[in-house]
């Protein structure tokens, strides 16, 4: 099968397409047909070891533990280990890797567990590949802010894939949103359901005399220093700079709400797998808005 992998930390030009054996599931895992997988932060920083911190996890000197990145992915379930009982065969599913990544191959095995569900019926492939990694992570960090209905939410980095689903998870918790962004991405924000924008190019957002209850920093470029001035007495800064525990039924809680028309995902750009350098360029270059989609399969990554 193809993948790409690659051998050494450095820019997008260690990246490699190149055929590797198909791998066959354990018997608590099922072997995914990719559809699509994405390019997020983790992804990039990992291939350049960004921060230094990430050689401690993959390897001091070269890629150890992960040589295949993807962090997220949607496709369908091929075959299932002998213990698996909750997906079958022929399932459309959606997951996120973890920390084993895997993505960018044409096939790979995953835990069969709370990280996977059933793709979103009204999602194509490439839609619901997106969903993992922005959607979860908004989801736990908003939680852990502690958010409630009525609640002032400001979201720093609206347009990113986690920002566009805070926005829209915000609102349906029932909290009123202000969305902080740059002026090019304002009618999006404002088209995913913020009440308030926020324009940080011209530094809006260290002037305005509002405050919030919770101030959720959704690219981590910030820091609570410098966003502390937005907060009401009692309110809470969270980051996704740090960490935020997850609820098992976290990502079905997300198919429901995408069923139900009240999220959906924003996607910038498509690529193929052969695309994959340019792909990273472009999402380290730190304009992207909302999602990069990988098409794994060209003829197949756009079906329902």
């Amino acid at each position: 099968m193809k993948a790409v992998v690659y051998d050494k930390y450095g820019s997008p030009d260690v990246l490699e397409l190149k055929e590797v054996d198909k791998p066959t599931p354990k018997e608590n895992e099922a072997l995914v047909k990719v559809y699509a997988t994405t390019v997020t932060a983790g992804d990039w920083r990992l291939r350049k070891a960004d921060p230094f911190l990430a050689r401690l996890f993959n390897g001091l000197f070269k890629p150890r533990r992960v040589k295949i990145l993807g962090f997220e992915l949607a496709g369908v379930i091929e075959a299932v280990g002998s213990k698996v009982s909750t997906f079958k065969n022929g399932d459309a599913v959606f997951a996120s890797c973890g920390l084993r990544f895997g993505g960018y191959a044409e096939y790979t095995c995953l835990p069969a567990n709370h990280l996977m569900a059933m793709k979103p019926s009204n999602m194509t492939f490439e839609e619901a590949a997106t969903v993992p990694v922005g959607g979860l992570t908004a989801l736990r960090f908003l939680r852990q802010g502690g958010i409630k209905p009525g609640d002032k939410v400001l979201i720093y980095g609206a347009s990113g894939s986690v920002g566009t689903f805070g926005v829209q998870l915000a609102r349906a918790f029932g909290a009123t949103v202000t969305g902080v962004c740059s002026t090019a991405n304002i009618p999006l924000v404002a088209q995913l359901g913020a009440e308030s924008i926020l324009d940080y190019t011209k530094d809006e957002h260290t002037t305005t005399a509002e405050r919030f209850d919770i101030v959720f920093d959704a690219v981590g470029k910030g820091t609570k220093s410098q966003l502390r001035h937005l907060l009401k007495p009692a309110g809470k800064y969270v980051s996704v700079a740090g960490n935020a525990k997850g609820k098992d039924d976290d990502l079905t809680a997300l198919k429901n709400l995408i069923e139900a028309g009240k999220l959906i995902t924003v996607i910038d750009k498509r690529y193929s797998l052969e695309q994959i350098r340019e792909a990273h360029t472009y999402v380290e270059s730190f304009r992207k808005k909302g999602n990069v989609v990988i098409n794994v399969i060209a003829s197949e990554g756009r079906a329902g």
